[in-house]
């Protein structure tokens, strides 16, 4: 049954096509809430069908009733989409579902990204009908998608923008027969080099007049407009709404995937603070993966993890599917409620809380001459503080500097962006040959350090700038030489002391700084040696602060900064790894 029509509580209609198993009356239904077409074909990729009516027809054969829905504003659904408002909708579609002759009370729900998103936000709203949702690469909180420590996530934002102007089937697949994949925001790039190439857009300035050439940059505009947590994004969280939750959830996520700080929080708050059995059923899975590579074992990364790390995606829907809404013992309530990849000892392993109870948070102090600029510099990484060592002979503690130029930015490469081309664990040793990018490198390992859970920096810095940006990368450097990235992480100066309370820096005070460069699981092995980069830009995934201080995203001119980062007894710059006894 194609375009039926599912009236919510204001009249709008929204469509959906309904599949139904051959044999039998009444079925459990899996209700897919998209904004990218009910109507995309399945195509390959690798061993799996992608589109979700490729995922459809494999849920089909499992006994299950299938329905894929425009989201309202998108494709053949009427009213107008605002992006990240699913609550109502997602509610009344589920009880308008179990209302249905063919429906036997029990609904779930599937889909990546911002359809995982649409799984997660009605769910307060506690249908009966809705017993468990599986999302995968979402997020519970819109804001955290755009704004990361007062950076706006550039590309992110572009995403949406492009989305937002498909507004039927046949424009949509048009727009995407123009878009090689990878060619979104990898920075650089002029007019028409490559079809649908809109990487050079972001390069101008102001950023919230550069795609006034399009017809409709109303999400565009929104987002910057919107960069504190206000009224605009409190109906776009579920934030202080998961104590009326009844449905349980799976999580799955990847370590490199842009939501994956969102799902461990969400997974957190869902064991927390939902209903207790849908509490005490929530899991999380987390791989090696990328957002748009969840499941993939090898997607080209410069590091690889094993034929264990390929996963199942329709197989892990039925396992959980199976349980929960048709009552069949599958043995997944049974197991550790997370589950995690390890990275580089590439084992799956079970764990029962978040961080792991048998952390040890350890520091590695930020150490050198002041002469850290790029691998070859004098910066290291000591677990001895700056004061733990007086007998040391090696140069005093002296600040190390560098210059950040927004015209010439530190180029994204690797980490949790949203695109296959830079995204995961990439050697950034062409990146670290950069004069600003300050370089702290540890000794070589006598034994494997597993560091698991979130990862977090604190700098001591000064800056020439009323506002600036400070980041940080966490690497690990092979004995042949890569230098590849396990996690990163940007602050805004003005959001030093919080996103909601932003203010301005006085040039040349030093301000201390606390980078959050969210969870990994990783072992660095023995022979190995753990690395910190430090430096003001990650460009395109965050926007380039220009150092004027001016409005985000109205900013029509930039200017140079000198950033000076402190390391002494008295500013004891260090990463926080938290480490996994072995």
């Amino acid at each position: 049954m194609f375009d039926v029509r599912a009236p919510m509580r204001d009249g709008v209609l929204l469509s959906s096509d309904v599949y139904l198993p051959q044999e039998g009356d009444r079925f459990p239904v899996l209700l897919c809430r998209t904004i990218y077409s009910k109507e995309s074909r399945p195509e390959t990729d690798g061993a799996r069908p992608s589109g979700y009516v490729g995922w459809g027809e494999e849920f089909l054969a499992a006994g299950y009733a299938v329905v894929i829905q425009d989201c309202r504003g998108r494709y053949d659904s009427d009213g107008v989409w605002e992006v990240y408002v699913q609550d109502e909708d997602g509610h009344d579609t589920v009880e308008w579902l179990i209302s249905r002759p063919w429906c036997d009370g029990n609904v779930g729900m599937f889909g990546i990204s911002y359809v995982g998103f649409t799984q997660m936000h009605p769910a307060p709203l506690a249908s009966k009908g809705l017993k468990a949702i599986l999302p995968i690469a979402a997020t519970p909180d819109g804001f955290d998608l755009f704004w990361q420590q007062g950076a706006f996530l550039l590309q992110q934002a572009g995403h949406f923008l492009q989305i937002g102007r498909r507004t039927s089937h046949a424009q949509g697949m048009a727009m995407l027969a123009g878009l090689p994949a990878g060619t979104m925001g990898v920075g650089g790039g002029k007019a028409g080099e490559t079809p649908g190439d809109l990487s050079y857009l972001y390069e101008r300035l102001p950023i919230y007049s550069a795609f006034d050439e399009f017809d409709d940059v109303k999400i565009w505009k929104e987002l910057l407009d919107h960069n504190t947590l206000d009224d605009y994004w409190r109906r776009r969280v579920v934030n202080d709404r998961y104590r009326t939750i009844e449905a349980p959830a799976y999580f799955l996520t990847g370590w490199w995937d842009c939501t994956v700080r969102h799902m461990f929080e969400a997974f957190v708050n869902w064991r927390a603070h939902a209903e207790p059995e849908a509490a005490a059923r929530t899991k999380i899975m987390c791989g090696p993966w990328t957002h748009t590579r969840i499941g993939v074992a090898d997607w080209g990364q410069d590091v690889h993890f094993g034929s264990d790390a390929e996963l199942d995606i329709i197989g892990l829907h039925r396992y959980w599917y199976d349980q929960r809404l048709k009552g069949i013992p599958t043995g997944v309530d049974e197991e550790a409620p997370l589950q995690l990849f390890v990275c580089g000892d590439n084992v799956w392993r079970g764990e029962y809380e978040w961080p792991l109870a048998r952390t040890e948070w350890r520091s590695l102090f930020l150490r050198g001459g002041g002469s850290a600029n790029t691998r070859r510099g004098d910066g290291r990484l000591d677990w001895a503080a700056p004061d733990a060592d007086a007998a040391d002979t090696s140069p005093s503690e002296a600040p190390d500097t560098f210059v950040y130029d927004p015209a010439d930015p530190v180029p994204t490469m690797g980490g949790q962006v949203a695109y296959v081309d830079r995204s995961g664990p990439r050697d950034r040793s062409a990146i670290e040959d950069r004069s600003d990018v300050l370089v702290y490198t540890g000794c070589l390992l006598d034994e494997d350090i597993e560091v698991t859970g979130p990862v977090s920096a604190v700098l001591f810095a000064a800056s020439s700038a009323p506002d600036t940006d400070f980041t940080a990368v966490l690497v690990d450097v092979l004995p042949d030489g890569r230098a590849v990235n396990v996690t990163e992480g940007i602050v805004r100066a003005r959001c030093r002391e919080g996103r909601q309370a932003p203010s301005l820096i006085e040039p040349g005070r030093v301000c201390e700084y606390r980078i959050d460069l969210w969870e990994i699981s990783w072992v660095f092995k023995a022979g190995h040696r753990i690395r910190l980069e430090v430096s003001s830009s990650n460009f395109p995934r965050f926007d380039r602060n220009t150092n004027t201080g001016g409005v985000i995203g109205r900013e029509a001119e930039y200017r140079t900064a000198r950033q000076t980062v402190f390391h002494d007894a008295e500013r004891p710059a260090r990463l926080i790894l938290p480490v996994i006894p072995r």
